[in-house]
């Protein structure tokens, strides 16, 4: 439904609560929004009187509660509507760009399973003048404008290229441009599913085209809807409870107090979730309290039993999958995504936790359930008295990609207040770390936890009321401030209650209380502001972000239906800090972090370099913090600059590993030690809440790439044809001297085809490196070359004292002997140096 249609809802049920106003924009996600742009104003509510703007904007008909606004000069303008009535109505200071952006791209995909490819189809497309397909996003082809302007971009020299981001791989068009369109070939994957639309420096009547971010993987289906199948849905009156896929965003379960609702395009498109009848009672449909989507399906806690809806049963979970048959009170999945991290110990880790109160689980693919701990187990493991109480109170996962956070319930006499401990479970090492975290609280307080997306473990936790922070490790805590009433959100709100915190990946923070007022913060950031009331207090949505970053508002109405709502998160924080006079402490903070994953192997390093300029006099620097084993070495460089009342600091940071694993007494040994995972936070010393961006999060994995390996030069897989090829080792060259001939069958899979070299001329086989991209370098250390079948009919061409050898040498016939239990192709290797 397009914005126009859901402030049609919006504005019927306004009758029933207070008054507001807000704006729409063409462009997608607000994306443009400057002196090209129509501003459509909208009020809801019934004292309106007209439209107060300054000199420098128009107002197309300034006494209809919904009309359009344009300013001509780029600046902050106060916009607000005047109404009748001693209360005032909120006044927006509206960021409006003097940008030559004015143009997007159009795409959508066509999938073709038969070879895991898909079709992207792209055009350039002007949100002022588009079809209102085009701006629905509905589109299959391009209107005749979208036409008229892709071609003669085109004629400019105008060709777009697809980045992945994660991969960093680009495709190019197909062919040249047909019917105002370019065609893109992708493969499909589940790895590098986020890509950019980017565009060639070309402009048409002074304008560009801005780079666009979108997601694509795998097609993922919905679950269909069967006739017949009744409603499933949380109790009567209930706050929606919702939960995507870390590394799928668009892909969104809700549930609501009368139907659940799922979708694969951020509800562009969505289906309801039903079960079949007889399953469940009346009351067990309507009794959903809590919801996780995973690859196997669709988990819903009913009543402490855990049940799995997927696209052929609906199915009740227990014993028969290594489950507690009842009193499950959570279930949890990640909320960050981590498409690479290193393993040392396991194959794989978990994708959900399920606990109850005194056992937690954690769940992987295809239905596998393992317990991981017991509450007995936890009083041992902290040295706690056995006579009390402990009990698990909430779990989630951090943002480490393999670890799990335990909040515990810890009382001797449990009548009016108990403690709050935290524990935290690494899955790969499987150890369990009692943090330096303690919290006092009533009996009944329940608080929900979400780690934010940083190195180290960073947490806000929050009741009704109030919001907790634990920065820097839980070295830096303390209650989210406001204004007024000392950071009471529930007084800022009409006594309303939290509903739900979200953060995205670049740092913003958004709070929502059950009557939609929101509050707005960063990390790093220990107050908060209240944005503008953007929906009346009468409709139950929900926040949730795009994989663009783009905040969306999801609303359900009492009709059953479900409508996505774009939100402006950019321009309402500006105009409420706007108000308040913040500034952000730098003017810029660059760096040369393009990835979210790097990997070291042996022998190599990792420099980045980072910088942040500010007005001179206020001391900032760079923060490198990093989370994990201390396994590698670090320098810094700083070189610093000041000019026209401006310094600039530019850091410099090298991560290097220098292990000598010659002639030592257990090579494999020392190269577990040596490797592991390490989270890596760059960020300014000094944050505000007008900061733009301002903090990256990666991975360093140190060890062996997985996606790694090694081939001779010459043999290929593809130049001949591969047929059953034998060839026959005569007896007198084999060793042992056996009475018969070997007849050894040609691995044409293992060594692809076999490499034509003259017999008279010595060959040196030259080993390469490859990975997932294709080659990487020459291998120039020294390597090891041995027969597997048993022949002893060849020499060598120098000496271990011409060679400049000190000492012997290992050699073939010795590591035999050494080694006579294992077979010949593992008698000698790196673990026997």
């Amino acid at each position: 439904m397009s914005a126009s249609g859901v402030a049609v809802l919006l504005s019927w049920l306004s009758c029933c609560g207070s008054a507001l106003w807000r704006y729409y924009s063409n462009s997608q996600n607000y994306d443009i929004f400057s002196t090209r742009s129509t501003i459509k104003l909208e009020y809801e509510g019934t004292l309106f009187s007209e439209w107060s703007a300054p000199a420098t904007c128009s107002i197309k008909n300034k006494r209809l509660p919904k009309t359009e606004l344009r300013c001509s000069s780029p600046g902050i303008h106060a916009i607000k509507p005047i109404v009748s009535g001693p209360d005032l109505e909120e006044e927006r200071y509206l960021s409006v760009d003097n940008s030559h952006i004015c143009f997007l791209w159009y795409y959508k995909a066509i999938d073709f399973a038969h070879n895991l490819t898909q079709i992207i189809v792209l055009w350039i497309y002007d949100p002022e003048n588009a079809d209102p397909s085009e701006l629905l996003w509905n589109a299959t082809e391009p209107s005749l404008n979208s036409i008229i302007l892709s071609k003669q971009l085109a004629s400019l020299g105008q060709m777009p290229l697809i980045y992945t981001i994660l991969k960093r791989k680009v495709y190019f068009p197909q062919e040249r441009m047909k019917d105002g369109k370019w065609y893109f070939s992708v493969p499909m994957t589940a790895s590098d599913v986020l890509k950019e639309v980017r565009g060639n420096q070309v402009a048409f009547q002074d304008c560009f085209i801005a780079n666009s971010l979108f997601l694509l993987t795998f097609p993922l289906l919905t679950i269909p809807e069967i006739p017949g199948f009744l409603p499933i849905s949380s109790p009567r009156g209930s706050q929606l409870i919702a939960n995507w896929a870390a590394c799928l965003p668009s892909f969104v379960v809700v549930v609501a107090d009368m139907e659940t609702f799922q979708t694969n395009d951020s509800f562009h498109t969505w289906t309801r979730i039903r079960v079949p009848p007889n399953i469940l009672t009346e009351d067990e449909r309507h009794n959903v309290s809590d919801v996780t989507v995973s690859r196997d399906g669709i988990f819903f806690i009913i009543n402490g039993i855990l049940y799995l809806k997927n696209y052929k049963a609906f199915t009740r979970l227990g014993s028969n999958v290594s489950l507690p048959d009842g009193g499950i009170i959570g279930i949890t999945s990640r909320k960050w995504c981590w498409i690479n991290y290193l393993l040392k110990n396991k194959e794989r880790r978990s994708n959900m936790a399920i606990w109850t109160e005194n056992e937690v689980y954690l769940g992987y693919d295809l239905l596998k359930f393992v317990k991981i701990v017991t509450t007995e187990k936890l009083k041992g493991l902290l040295n706690m008295s056995p006579t009390a109480t402990l009990t698990i109170h909430n779990v989630e996962y951090t943002g480490h990609p393999l670890e799990l956070a335990l909040l515990l319930n810890y009382c001797i006499v449990c009548n009016a207040s108990k403690t709050i401990y935290l524990v935290i479970y690494n899955e790969d090492t499987i150890q369990w770390v009692f943090q330096d975290f303690a919290l006092d609280v009533t009996i009944d307080t329940f608080l929900i936890p979400y780690f934010l997306y940083s190195a180290m473990p960073e947490l806000l936790l929050w009741d009704k009321h109030r919001i907790y922070y634990y920065y820097h490790n839980f070295t830096d805590t303390g209650v989210l401030q406001t204004t007024t009433e000392f950071g009471n959100l529930s007084r800022l709100s009409q006594n309303s209650i939290i509903h739900n915190v979200l953060m995205d990946y670049y740092g913003n923070i958004v709070v929502k209380m059950e009557n939609n007022v929101m509050f707005y913060f960063k990390i790093k950031i220990k107050d908060a502001v209240k944005l503008h009331l953007w929906t009346n207090s009468t409709v139950k949505s929900l926040i949730s972000f795009k994989p663009s970053g783009h905040m969306y508002l999801i609303y359900v109405f009492e009709n059953g239906k479900i409508y996505p709502e774009e939100y402006p998160l950019k321009l309402e924080s500006q105009s409420i800090t706007f108000k308040t006079k913040e500034k952000c402490p730098y003017t810029a903070f660059h760096n040369d972090i393009f990835h979210f994953s790097y990997l070291l192997d042996k022998g190599q390093n990792l420099s980045f370099w980072a910088q942040i300029v500010y007005p001179e006099n206020i001391g900032l620097y760079i923060v490198v913090e990093s989370y994990g084993p201390k396994i590698l070495e670090i320098k810094d460089q700083i070189h610093y600059e000041i000019a026209l009342g401006y310094c600039s600091k530019t850091t410099t940071i090298t991560f290097s590993q220098n292990i000598n694993y010659e002639a030592v007494d257990d090579y494999f040994k020392l190269q577990y030690e040596n490797t592991g995972l390490l989270l890596v936070h760059v960020r300014p010393s000094e944050l505000a809440k007008t900061c733009p961006m301002s903090q990256k999060v990666f991975q360093i994995s140190v060890g062996c790439d997985a996606s790694k390996f090694i081939a001779v030069k010459g043999f290929t897989k593809k130049e001949c044809l591969q047929h059953d090829f034998f060839y026959i080792i005569e007896q007198s060259y084999l060793r042992g001297q056996p009475s018969k001939p070997l007849r050894v069958k040609y691995n044409w899979d293992e060594y692809g085809c076999p490499l034509r070299v003259d017999f008279r001329e010595k060959f040196h086989p030259l080993v390469q490196l490859y990975n997932d991209s294709g080659y990487v370098e020459d291998v120039e250390v020294n390597f090891i070359v041995w027969e597997i079948h048993g022949r002893d009919d060849y020499s060598f061409n120098n000496t271990m004292k011409k060679s400049g050898c000190l000492n012997e040498a290992q050699t073939w016939n010795s590591m035999i002997k050494l080694n006579k239990h294992l077979p010949l192709e593992e008698v000698w290797g790196p673990e026997f140096l």
